[in-house]
């Protein structure tokens, strides 16, 4: 007898072996025609596979949250179907899931066009209505090699010569078609269903290296129902209309250029953005106790090595001699014995020197020292992305020097304010992580132990609840994460929280506890945007460049019907002016109409228009960006009211 335990707790009891297949069907015929998969003791299985001991079985549906990866697993390999039987000889290699989607590399002479990729769709759904059904089989090593050299899968051949001595070679079928695969996989490709769509074609290295060939990669998208894929691809349309990089240049920004990879230029307009940004961390921090220094560029190798960062960052590095002038000229040269220096990639190596500046007491703790440091990262040119990934950085950075029994105390308080720092910039809703020890660390199990644990403590005492993101931590220590969702549902990462039981020993800072002992102090790394860079991108692609109007580097243009009123208006724009309003003044001989059109392309909050009646009566129209009907009011009361709407929210608070 095999007894399977079903979610509610009821038991069933069958025979013999039985498969996820019978299961549903003896609970419930409409049961076994939604069937996808099933889960057993916690693992995804295939439906047909057999179940021959006692097991806690769970049936998968399409709106099971496991059904997603599957019905994508799937599509992937419903693509290289299609692939194979519209161009024949084309060999596929590997085919996994990603975010959102998967996608399916191809080794193939003549390249996809994008024409291609219609012919591959259409092919796929029609492979879905044939419903081929799909089976499993176990193959021997060599048997495998051999029957995929045969016909002519080199790649995959490869594959299976690099798995371990003794794995299970396991082949699915869907109809005559089949793979290498792990499984699990849906009872048939009609189970996929229709909501799939192809969307790129790339290139891509085979393994990754370069150095070996290239390949062709065709990305898809697949959701459990054509509405999930509807709205996704409403998503994605409404993304590139938020893409913060057409938008920097519609706005005057901000550019890159070659001659400076991965670097920001910022235009006036951008800078008065970082600087609003940087005005109101920077009261804030004030306010919550923070001390503000600023370390070298350029530090010595030998202070990197002494970190640990050395061995774990020196390829992101930017790496530069210390030149030795020669004994002949007045010229520098490089020796053998010039030293290396780095350009910092983080602050926290430098912040530890301004502790270790004198003799640290007990009572002086917590020590929160805070930097907006300027960072250099070597990254890929492949990898860079605008402002959401860069070369150079200024992170809002800071680090708490304090004792062990302050750490929760101190989590607390700058979860507080990290919470009302988004709050004020219109992002509320926010999912808390707790990324644990990666495989490749430092430091002792037990130190970590600790670490864990009064990070979970200190989130569990200010009351947010918290999924835990296993090996997912720093090298030296675990962290929070912080997941932002942003105004279409997309999630970002902003912001970090990271407790360090390891660089202030390896870096021998101490301070002097109640007994004259000497104790090492934790280290708290924290910020609160991350990159100035990164969370100014995020910003104007959440509001769609509409920027609160204490953000807007233009916040109010003054314009005028006619000439007439041009006096009024330059005496307006220098009412606003007075007040500290950032106000722009349009007085050209243009119809009213194409002004408001052009102001409102560049995102300015407010156009405060003004014609001969307006200057007769000493009032303003007012026009708020995204809306159509328009408020005439006194000029003073405008004038009070945008002034302090203007201000950043920490000020509007305190008036």
């Amino acid at each position: 007898m095999v007894a399977i335990t079903l979610p509610d707790g009821s038991q069933r009891q069958y025979d013999g072996a039985v498969t996820g297949t019978d299961i549903a069907e003896s609970i419930s015929k409409s049961l076994a025609k939604k069937a996808l998969a099933v889960k057993v003791d916690g693992v995804v299985c295939d439906l047909f596979g057999e179940i021959a001991e006692d097991a806690t079985v769970e049936i998968i549906t399409r709106d099971h949250p496991d059904a997603l990866d599957i019905i994508r697993h799937d599509t992937a390999h419903l693509l290289a179907q299609a692939v194979q039987e519209l161009f024949p000889g084309t060999q596929v290699t590997i085919g996994p899931n990603i975010a959102d989607g998967f996608f399916y590399d191809f080794a193939r002479d003549e390249p996809f066009s994008s024409d291609d990729l219609a012919k591959i769709e259409k092919r796929m759904g029609q492979i879905v209505e044939e419903a081929r059904p799909t089976r499993k089989e176990v193959w021997g090593r060599e048997a495998a090699i051999a029957h995929f050299k045969a016909l002519g899968e080199t790649y995959k051949a490869e594959i299976i010569a690099d798995l371990p001595e003794g794995e299970d070679i396991s082949i699915y079928y869907h109809g005559d078609w089949h793979d290498l695969c792990r499984g699990p996989h849906l009872p048939s490709t009609k189970h996929i269903g229709k909501a799939f769509k192809l969307m790129k074609l790339a290139g891509a290295y085979w393994r990754g290296d370069h150095r070996n060939a290239m390949l062709q990669r065709i990305y898809g998208t697949a959701w459990a129902s054509e509405k999930d894929l509807k709205a996704y691809l409403l998503r994605l349309e409404e993304a590139e209309k938020r893409d913060h990089r057409k938008l920097g240049r519609e706005m005057d920004l901000f550019h890159f250029q070659a001659e400076a990879q991965g670097s920001v230029f910022w235009h006036a307009n951008g800078f008065l953005i970082w600087r609003a940004l940087e005005a109101y961390i920077r009261r804030r921090l004030d306010a919550d106790g923070y001390v503000e220094v600023k370390t070298p560029q350029l530090l010595d190798a030998k202070l990197w090595e002494m970190s640990g960062h050395w061995s774990k960052f020196r390829d992101s590095m930017f790496v530069v001699p210390d030149e030795i002038p020669s004994m002949d000229d007045d010229a520098p040269v490089l020796t053998g014995d010039a030293d290396l220096m780095a350009l910092k990639p983080m602050n926290c190596p430098a912040h530890v020197q301004i502790f270790k500046q004198g003799i640290k007491s007990y009572r002086d703790l917590p020590i929160r020292m805070a930097e907006f440091g300027c960072c250099h990262r070597n990254e890929a040119h492949g990898a860079l992305h605008g402002l959401m990934r860069v070369r150079q950085m200024t992170q809002d950075d800071a680090h708490i020097f304090c004792r062990e029994d302050q750490i929760i105390e101190e989590t607390k308080q700058f979860l507080d304010l990290f919470s009302r720092v988004y709050k004020d910039m219109g992002l509320t809703e926010i999912a808390y992580k707790l990324a644990t020890r990666p495989e490749q660390r430092a430091g002792d199990d037990a130190t970590w132990d600790r670490a864990e644990r009064a990070l979970a403590d200190s989130l569990t005492a200010a009351g947010l609840e918290f999924d835990i993101a296993e090996g997912e931590g720093a090298f030296y220590g675990p962290k929070l994460e912080f997941h932002l969702t942003d105004a279409i549902g997309r999630t970002w990462q902003a912001g970090t929280y990271q407790l360090d039981y390891i660089l202030p020993e390896r870096l021998d800072a101490s301070y002097v506890d109640e007994t004259g002992a000497r104790q090492r102090p934790v280290m708290l790394h924290r910020a609160v945007f991350g990159t100035f860079e990164r969370f100014i991108g995020l910003l104007i692609e959440h509001y769609a460049g509409k920027l609160p109007l204490w953000l807007a580097p233009v916040q109010v243009v003054v314009a005028t019907i006619t000439s007439e009123a041009d006096d009024y208006a330059r005496e307006t724009a220098a009412a606003f002016a007075a007040k500290g309003v950032r106000v722009d003044l349009d007085i050209r001989n243009e119809k009213i109409n194409y002004k408001v059109r052009e102001h409102s392309l560049a995102k300015i909050p407010v156009i405060a228009v003004v014609g001969a009646r307006e200057a007769e009566e000493k009032k303003v129209s007012l026009r708020r960006m995204g809306e159509r009907n328009q408020e005439v009011v006194a000029r003073d009361a405008a004038i009070t009211a945008l002034t302090q709407e203007a201000l950043a929210p920490d000020m509007r608070q305190a008036e």
